[in-house]
């Protein structure tokens, strides 16, 4: 059955798509007809339906992913909210601030779904931890089950799921950018294997070389989204009054790094760490 839509097929809608058990069609608004044709050989290999219009993607949907990024996700509720079928939910999981998601709503309606994604989706793919919120949420139950997700209802509040993912990027993202300018530093200074080895000293219980490591290819691969993301996590602070300076400063320094558009995925610490040296 032709009832699961995704909008935005990248890395959060192929995870998702190739491991429901359902038939799937998606849409993405890429400009790059390379990246296009990039996007409709990865919906093959996984079985699902590229569609080269949202409208031919949404007919007939009952359910609709929207996992565009933090900076397009009103935008595509906006654009999209005309096409979507009666009574369709819009599950939104994109990593964005309360009241992003609640302008989001406005536009959808009784099916909108406050979806927060709470781990990176590989290698879990459509298990990944997930909450949900919103008017929605509740007509959501059936098809975690139908769809095999690993998802758990917090309320019917708009805002109330991305709030909890908002927060844990404090510290999430925060430790990532803390890393590549703890660890180029080290590098530059010809002192990494003694930061190294004093922070395994202080703290056993941690891999820190395969940590770090890991820590510098997200930002290398995913720097510019998470950037975007955590501009959306300042909203959420902002909101709440608290300090955001540092979280900021994080969102500026994941953006920096991204803007490189490095591959980060071959190797490890120690050639991860020069590339990005050689490249700032």
């Amino acid at each position: 059955m032709r009832d699961i839509a995704i909008i935005g097929f990248g890395e959060a809608g192929q995870a998702f798509a190739a491991g429901f058990p359902r038939r799937v069609l998606a849409y993405d608004n890429e400009p790059d007809a390379a990246r296009r044709d990039q996007l409709t050989r990865a919906a093959a290999a996984s079985g699902v339906e590229f569609c080269p219009n949202a409208d031919v993607a949404l007919a007939g949907a009952k359910i609709v992913f929207c996992l565009v990024t933090a900076d397009r996700a009103i935008e595509a509720a906006r654009t999209y909210a005309p096409l979507l079928p009666k009574g369709a939910l819009w599950c939104d999981g994109n990593s964005c601030a309360p009241d992003s998601k609640r302008q989001s709503a406005s536009l959808i309606g009784a099916g909108y779904v406050d979806m927060a994604v709470m781990s990176p989706v590989h290698p879990k793919g459509h298990h990944t931890p997930v909450l949900l919120s919103g008017p929605g949420s509740e007509a959501m139950a059936p098809w975690v089950d139908t769809l095999d997700m690993r998802a758990r209802r917090i309320d019917g509040q708009t805002g109330s799921a991305s709030t909890i993912k908002m927060l844990r990027s404090v510290m999430v993202k925060g430790l990532e950018a803390l890393t590549a300018e703890c660890f180029l530093a080290a590098r530059k200074a010809g002192v990494q294997d003694e930061v190294l080895g004093s922070l395994v000293a202080s703290s056993p219980e941690m891999d820190w070389l395969e940590r770090a490591g890991y820590n510098l290819e997200r930002m290398m691969e995913h720097g510019t989204r998470r950037a975007a993301e955590m501009r959306e996590v300042v909203k959420t602070l902002s909101a709440l009054d608290m300090p955001h300076e540092v979280t900021a400063a994080v969102a500026d320094w994941h953006a920096r790094i991204g803007a490189l558009r490095l591959k980060g995925r071959e190797g490890g610490l120690d050639q991860r760490a020069q590339t990005l040296l050689d490249r700032l």
